[in-house]
């Protein structure tokens, strides 16, 4: 009776433990962040339009759009724990500085927590051996408080003005900043021309500080690009 009751307890361990494994490693198999920061007037000014959030039309700043867990493959783990959803109450104290640095601008209009949702079970669940949902939030706003882009560049005499600039003089301008080589995502005006849109930035897999990214996404800009106003 004992060996059938002994064999019935290691049945059930090895049918509980590949679970166990594969939740465990889904979101702790990771190498670095991408911090990833959005210029919105140039999320606005494409064919695709734009909606400001229900609080009304945001700063003229750059605003965050995620902090991704990346492998240094240039892949990424995504939606790591459905067990741990998207709970707002959760960072009730960040509620009011998401909504000034972490602006959604999708259609239709919102108040920003589709877009948090989003981006917290998407990525977030991924990075739960080293932060919690709320520590994953506070971070990224830390974060952009610490780099100010905006400051970055326009104390470079890189202002968000229609006006072209060239690339490296953007890129130099960030780095000079934050001590750290960024990646420059570009997308096109209505008329097709190239302009800034995301500064990518690159964390260390304790979410403490900023390093040099270990691989870039794909993708390329013109040696000059807008920088439309807002």
């Amino acid at each position: 009776m004992k060996i059938i009751q002994a064999s019935l307890c290691l049945i059930s361990l090895l049918l509980i433990l590949p679970s166990i494994f594969a939740a465990s490693s889904s979101s702790e198999d990771f190498d670095f962040f991408y911090f990833v920061q959005q210029w919105p007037g140039s999320y606005c000014d494409t064919q695709k339009k734009c909606c400001y959030p229900t609080t009304g039309k945001p700063a003229a700043d750059f605003g965050i759009h995620g902090l991704w867990p990346n492998y240094k493959d240039g892949t990424y783990p995504s939606n790591c724990d459905q067990t741990k959803p998207f709970d707002q109450s959760t960072i009730s104290d960040l509620i009011n500085s998401m909504k000034k640095s972490w602006p959604t601008l999708a259609c239709p209009s919102g108040s920003g927590e589709t877009f948090w949702e989003h981006e917290w079970e998407k990525h977030g669940t991924c990075s739960e051996s080293v932060i919690d949902q709320h520590e994953y939030f506070q971070t990224a706003l830390n974060l952009r408080q610490k780099t100010n882009l905006l400051g970055a560049l326009t104390k470079a005499g890189i202002n968000p003005d229609g006006k072209s600039y060239s690339l490296e003089s953007i890129r130099d301008s960030i780095k000079e900043s934050t001590g750290f080589t960024p990646w420059i995502q570009c997308n096109r005006d209505e008329s097709g021309n190239s302009q800034l849109y995301q500064v990518y930035l690159c964390v260390d897999r304790s979410a403490s500080g900023l390093i040099e990214c270990p691989v870039f996404p794909h993708g390329k800009c013109g040696d000059e690009i807008e920088f439309p106003s807002f």
